[in-house]
């Protein structure tokens, strides 16, 4: 917890996405239609990871097999997504939280740790597929070779940051473009496909009839309901600057809704026109698809234009390139809200993407195309194995009235969210059933391969049944409590009565603004009370407008920290302590060595990460560089959290 907390609000740094947090105003003008626009991006950018390559090799792989049986699915894929996400966003609105943070704030530090590993494997699975589905992309409407392709996908860091330094509306505009531009490739596929729609229509009625559609419709719904995305959404909703007051948020909530309504429904209507076109196109002409290229080699002579695979690869390109977009923020969430951990955006896209990149670049050189669709499904698969663990607790969390106050489910809400958690434990029960027996059946040693497998799955099912009643458990014994803990910072008691020998007259507290600044403050203003000593709170700015513009920035970031700085003021002065606040502008070490020297500080207090050498070359580290140049002693607070 930050000290920011105990003022009235949770610092700017600790939000999601802090580059990004509550930086979209909502007009106050009566306009029902500027409101809207003014919360519509966040579901549009979620929606595309509802229709990344993954999607596309279970449509088009349930569409050849099985023809128009699997509409269903889609359809309560989509039901379950639009109930799931809104949850999400109402979480995010409500506590102020992300669904990571949230799991880190309710679980004990050991099971928030696994919830995170698991969601890494999801959030590496998903870039699995865009991997592939990017370097598919470009061979198909470039000729470029699959493992230059991959290559190639390994250098999106650059785009992403680019785009980022625009801002938020930016990035969902050019979201936006990308999904535009994917609907409109699949309304002419559609078209030129001229499916059976009788037929389309009996694929409402839910039939499934063999253990392969199960693992196929399996996989639709974990390429559908992505569980990175729960995470993603429940931070993306908190960009708006929704006043913290029960209208706000009650207003907040049922835009949001509609915005995810009409951005799920159009990831739908997309899904759906993947599946028709395999079923009208491959099924009708008894073609199994085996991969996304054949399928693109395929559809020009069996609709009878090259049209229909120019727009197949052109859709499948743009899928790819918008859903990793999604999938680098959401990774940033989920690091971010689990482990309390920032790592350099560029670091952190290289990292998710080499974790992509080696399976793929395995599979290729060794497989060639024929192995990247088989790829393609088992990682769809993965993710809806993961989706118990990120379901379970949101529904837990956005039920708890504690938490949740008059926003906690409640009715029909109710019964839809732990009904859908129900029919997603089922299925990947079902599914991890058939798949072990199958894979132990087949085994030269079924006793060994059973030794292996039963204490993984044993495991699993105990953490996910803790994570279903360890939040109930807890309210029994200590009563409901808020999301994000409250409460004083606690000021270590003056010294001894006679005081340090070595004096002490004018000190400096560097705040991070972030969650470590409750022990900073906290140590620092026990030192100062024991000496007697003046304070400067000081924090260096360095996002893009301070390190450009300096004194003269006036962005949000600044103004934030500039009042953060002078609520901090205010509690030392409550403490007992005479503080004044200094806003510095640019590179931090370089700021606060000058800084140092210039005011006769005497005495530096600082926190540090608590990381390792190596971490510290993954996150970067102001301690070590400040304190080689300073020539006065530095007092280092390692946080507790």
């Amino acid at each position: 917890m930050g000290f920011g907390e105990r003022i009235g609000q949770p610092p700017r740094h600790d939000g999601s996405l802090p580059e990004v947090h509550r930086t979209v105003a909502i007009p106050t003008v009566p306009s029902y239609w500027r409101r809207l626009l003014a919360f519509a991006g966040p579901a549009y950018m979620v929606s595309v990871g509802y229709m990344d390559p993954g999607n596309w090799a279970t449509d088009i792989e349930g569409g050849s097999r099985f023809g128009y049986r699997l509409v269903w699915v889609l359809v309560m894929s989509n039901l379950m997504a639009l109930a799931l996400q809104s949850l999400s966003a109402r979480l995010g609105i409500v506590t102020g939280r992300d669904l990571a943070q949230a799991c880190r704030d309710a679980y004990p530090k050991p099971v928030s740790m696994a919830l995170w590993v698991l969601c890494e494997i999801a959030i590496a699975a998903c870039d699995l597929a865009e991997v592939l589905g990017t370097a598919i992309g470009l061979n198909l409407l470039f000729g470029i070779s699959l493992m230059t392709g991959v290559v190639i996908t390994s250098l999106d860091v650059l785009l992403l940051l680019a785009i980022q330094r625009f801002g938020i509306r930016k990035m969902e505009g050019v979201i936006l473009a990308l999904v535009i531009t994917i609907g409109a490739c699949y309304v002419l596929e559609v078209s030129l496909a001229r499916p059976e729609w009788s037929a389309v229509a009996a694929g409402f009625v839910p039939r499934l009839g063999s253990t392969e559609a199960l693992y196929v419709a399996i996989g639709i719904l974990g390429a559908t309901v992505m569980p990175h995305n729960l995470y993603l959404h429940s931070a993306l909703v908190q960009t708006r600057r929704v006043p913290r007051t029960a209208d706000g948020k009650r207003q907040a909530t049922r835009y949001n809704f509609f915005d995810s309504a009409l951005a799920l429904n159009l990831a739908f209507l997309v899904n759906a026109a993947i599946l028709v076109l395999s079923a009208a196109t491959f099924h009708r002409h008894g073609i199994a698809v085996t991969e996304i290229q054949q399928a693109h080699q395929l559809l020009a002579p069996l609709l009878g234009t090259s049209a229909a695979s120019v727009a197949f690869a052109l859709a499948l390109l743009c899928a790819g390139q918008s859903s990793t977009l999604t999938g680098t923020l959401a990774g940033q969430v989920v690091m971010e809200g689990f482990i309390a951990l920032r790592m350099r955006p560029w670091m952190r896209r290289l990292v998710t993407r080499s974790i992509a990149i080696v399976p793929a670049v395995v599979v290729v050189g060794v497989r060639g195309a024929s192995g990247t669709y088989g790829l393609l499904i088992l990682s769809q698969v993965i993710l809806s194995l993961q989706l118990p663990f990120a379901v379970v607790p949101l529904v837990q969390f956005t039920d708890d009235r504690g938490k949740m106050g008059n926003f906690a489910n409640r009715g029909l809400l109710r019964v839809a969210a732990w009904g859908s958690a129900a029919i997603i434990v089922a299925l990947n029960a079902k599914l991890l059933w058939d798949t072990l027996s199958r894979w132990i059946g087949g085994s030269a040693h079924p006793v060994g391969a059973a030794l292996v497998a039963l204490p993984l799955v044993l495991a699993a099912v105990a953490l996910l049944a803790y994570v279903a009643i360890h939040p109930r458990l807890r309210r029994a014994a200590a009563g409901a409590e808020k999301l994000g803990p409250e409460g004083a910072v606690p000021v270590l008691p003056p010294g001894d009565a006679g005081g340090p020998p070595i004096a002490v007259r004018r000190m400096a507290i560097a705040l991070g603004v972030d969650a470590k600044d409750r022990d900073v403050l906290a140590h620092g203003l026990g030192l100062a009370r024991s000496y007697g000593a003046e304070v400067l709170l000081v924090h260096v700015a360095e996002g893009f407008g301070p390190r450009y513009f300096g004194h003269d920035s006036d962005d949000l970031e600044t103004r934030d920290d500039r009042a953060y700085l002078e609520r901090a003021r205010g509690q030392a002065e409550a403490a007992g302590v005479r503080a004044d606040a200094r806003l510095l502008f640019g590179d931090p070490v370089r700021e606060l060595s000058a800084f140092v020297a210039r005011e006769g500080i005497e005495l530096l207090v600082m926190g540090a990460h608590g990381h390792g050498p190596l971490a510290d070359l993954l996150f970067g580290t102001t301690v070590t560089p400040v304190r080689h140049r300073v020539k006065i002693p530095v007092f280092v607070v390692r946080a507790s959290k």
